[in-house]
């Protein structure tokens, strides 16, 4: 499971390809493509998913038995910290130097970006005989074509005491040199057109994002680590795609909600801070023939799960955790509470997920945040907040979350990807 985790971390260069992945899985394991503009005709023992705007993706799976339904759901993101590509990027200089304008998406480490081999992947729009329908496709460019360069410690003495990046000129990569065999027809555009066999003249538009290179590696006296670019929270991701393809309930409609857009706070069409889930589920019931009174009955009997990642205790900076509450890596899944409900676990559904764990001798850990140390927020609160259902935040424990490659324990992909699966079975 984790070299297959290593292969789909490496693979999802950006939010689109991670969701494309997610769908040839979804495919292979047959389950059936619907369009959320199209009427549903859904039918018992059958798997069904759909896409919005290419970066969220819900599936889910009809029971034999639909006299007593309710909802299962893990609920997690697929957008990660980075750079994002800005409209015309390209930036010539005096120094003879081609640099990319870029700006930052979410709250990456920056400093980790730098000296970094990087590429970049994403979506472009092409022309279409349907004016409110332009084609989208998937572009990678699957060589490295960029750096973000630092100052010489010789220009910058006092570099190791910290340094303040500005986000509008350090953190710009360079591109290519400017010189006699430059040709102004040298764009970005003109780069992924020739790389993909596209026409650059059929392109209206792109949506590019900047990625390291770097393959993901495991690591370790015994291959107990994995070090890997975005498992924030492409573990949730894999964990609960895979959860859901290795259960098999006959009871309760299994749904898997990969949202969009959680690193910039969800308030987006695709993001878990609008009505897509609370939608998806009413469909889900009218197509059963449920009525609203039977889909509010559903709703009130149903369980969320918010899977995102959580942090570990560092090494060097142990203080930076709670007092009595340390999780530790290859120890398993950790629940994540906040008197101030930053996370949505409340007693009840930590103690579901406690009873569901020991019954199936699952490891796992809780975790406070110190209270001196301001934490993160996720999807839970968000998506309990549309559909007011009983939920819970937890996640695989890892290191340096946010950089552009972060560290967490190999056994604790199979120890989250367990839970999902018997959760999925209740």
């Amino acid at each position: 499971m984790i070299n297959k985790f290593l292969e789909f971390t490496n693979n999802s260069t950006s939010v689109y390809q991670t969701v494309n992945l997610l769908e040839k899985n979804l495919k292979n394991e047959n389950f059936k493509k619907l369009k959320l503009e199209e009427e549903w005709n859904l039918n018992i023992n059958e798997k069904y998913y759909f896409k919005k705007n290419d970066s969220t993706l819900i599936a889910f799976t009809i029971p034999n038995n639909i006299s007593k339904l309710f909802f299962k759901i893990t609920a997690n993101h697929t957008d990660n910290p980075g750079f994002k590509i800005k409209t015309n990027p390209e930036i010539i200089n005096s120094e003879s130097y081609l640099r990319i304008n870029t700006e930052v998406y979410g709250g990456p480490i920056l400093n980790t970006w730098l000296d970094r081999p990087l590429s970049v992947s994403g979506r472009i729009f092409l022309k279409s005989d349907d004016l409110l329908s332009p084609k989208s496709v998937l572009v990678d460019i699957k060589r490295p074509i960029m750096v973000i360069p630092n100052v010489a410690i010789h220009q910058n003495r006092e570099i190791n005491e910290g340094i303040k990046l500005t986000r509008q000129n350090d953190l710009l990569p360079i591109l290519a040199l400017i010189n006699n065999e430059f040709n102004k027809k040298d764009t970005l555009l003109n780069l992924v057109a020739h790389e993909n066999n596209i026409d650059p003249n059929e392109i209206i538009d792109m949506e590019l994002f900047l990625y390291d290179t770097t393959p993901g590696v495991i690591f370790g006296l015994n291959n107990e680590f994995i070090n890997t670019g975005k498992i924030d929270n492409l573990a949730s991701t894999f964990t609960g795609l895979h959860g859901l393809l290795e259960s098999s309930s006959e009871t309760g409609i299994n749904i898997l909600a990969c949202f969009d857009n959680e690193e910039i706070g969800s308030r987006t069409k695709q993001g878990a801070d609008s009505n897509l889930l609370l939608n998806t589920m009413e469909r889900i019931s009218l197509s059963l023939n449920k009525n609203r009174e039977e889909f509010f009955q559903m709703l009130y009997s149903s369980f969320l799960i918010s899977m995102d990642g959580a942090h570990a205790v560092h090494p060097a900076k142990p203080e930076k955790m709670d007092i009595t509450n340390k999780p530790k890596l290859n120890n398993g899944f950790v629940i994540k509470h906040s008197a101030n409900q930053s996370y949505s676990t409340d007693g009840f559904s930590s103690s579901v997920i406690k009873n569901l764990a020991k019954l199936n001798n699952i490891k796992y850990q809780e975790t406070v945040n110190n209270s001196d140390e301001k934490g993160g927020g996720t999807l839970g609160p968000i998506s309990s907040s549309h559909i007011e259902i009983n939920s819970v935040d937890l996640g695989i424990p890892m290191l340096a979350m946010h950089s552009v490659k972060e560290t967490a324990g190999t056994k604790d992909i199979d120890n989250l990807k367990e839970l999902i699966r018997v959760f999925y079975n209740i």
